[in-house]
C-alpha cells in the first residue's frame, strides 16, 4: 500500500475583489432636490466567479459541446444577458478556465519543485507527478481543453499563453532538477509524456474504463510514477 497520495485542491482560487463594473457608486438621496431619480439597481459582485464556476461544471460533465452562453446563464440562474457583462463570448469564457487552469497547475509544480531542498531527486519527481495528475483527475474538464490551440487561440487571449509558460518553465526547473543541471527538449517531453500521458489513459482512455473508483485510478497512477522514478534515479522505490 503506497503511503503517500495525491494532492487534493478542489478548486482554483477565487478573487475576494469586487469587480468594479458591479459596484454602483450612489450618493445618499438630498432632501432638497426636487428632480432625484431612481439609482441603477446593484448587480451582484460575484456573477463572474459564477460564471465560471458553472461553466466548470458544465465542462467536467458534458464536455466543451455543452458549453454555451444560454446554458451557463440558466445553469447560474441569471438573466441570458448576464454573462456577456464580463465575456463577450463562449471562447473568453474557455480562456480564462484554461488561464487558470494553468496558474494553478504551476503553483502545485512549483510546491513540487520545492521539495528538492528535503527530500532530493526521488522526492520532487514524486510530487511533481502527484502535482500534475491530481490537478487532471480533480479539474478533468479544464484539463481536456488546456492543451488544444485550436479552442484557445493564444493572439486573441495572450493572457493564457502567459499561464501556459509559467506551468512550462516549472517543467523546465524540474529537468533542471533532476539532471543537474541540464537541460533539453527531449528531456522535458519525456517527464510531459509520462504525467500527461498517464492522465489521458485514466480520462479518455482504456484505463478510465478498467479503473473505475477514484481510489483506484490515484494508486494505479502513483505506483506508475513509482516505476518511472526508479528507472530515472536507479533507486529503489516503493513500488513493486
Amino acid at each position: 500500500m503506497l503511503e503517500t497520495r495525491l494532492d487534493s485542491v478542489k478548486s482554483f482560487p477565487q478573487s475576494e475583489s469586487v469587480d468594479p463594473y458591479f459596484t454602483c457608486d450612489v450618493q445618499p438621496p438630498n432632501p432638497s432636490s426636487s428632480s432625484l431619480k431612481p439609482a441603477p439597481p446593484t448587480q451582484s459582485p460575484h456573477l463572474r466567479d459564477r460564471v465560471l464556476a458553472t461553466s466548470r461544471e458544465l465542462l467536467a460533465s458534458g464536455g466543451l459541446a455543452a458549453l454555451s452562453m444560454r446554458e451557463v446563464a440558466r445553469r447560474a440562474g441569471v438573466t441570458h444577458q448576464a454573462p456577456y457583462h464580463h465575456f463577450p463570448d463562449k471562447e473568453s469564457i474557455v480562456a480564462e478556465l484554461v488561464t487558470e487552469g494553468f496558474e494553478e497547475l504551476a503553483r502545485r509544480m512549483s510546491a513540487a519543485n520545492d521539495a528538492a531542498a528535503q527530500g532530493g531527486k526521488p522526492e520532487v519527481l514524486r510530487r511533481a507527478a502527484q502535482a500534475y495528475l491530481g490537478f487532471a483527475l480533480e479539474h478533468a474538464g479544464v484539463f481536456r481543453v488546456m492543451f488544444r490551440p485550436e479552442i484557445c487561440d493564444s493572439n486573441r487571449f495572450p493572457h493564457a499563453q502567459v499561464a501556459a509558460q509559467s506551468a512550462r518553465a516549472q517543467c523546465e526547473r524540474l529537468v533542471r532538477i533532476v539532471h543537474d543541471g541540464r537541460f533539453s527538449e527531449s528531456l522535458a517531453s519525456m517527464h510531459w509524456a509520462h504525467v500527461h500521458g498517464l492522465a489521458c489513459l485514466v480520462l479518455d482512455g482504456p484505463l478510465g474504463a478498467q479503473l473505475t473508483t477514484e481510489e483506484a485510478r490515484r494508486a494505479h497512477l502513483l505506483e506508475a510514477s513509482e516505476h518511472f522514478i526508479g528507472l530515472i534515479t536507479g533507486q529503489q522505490t516503493g513500488a513493486d
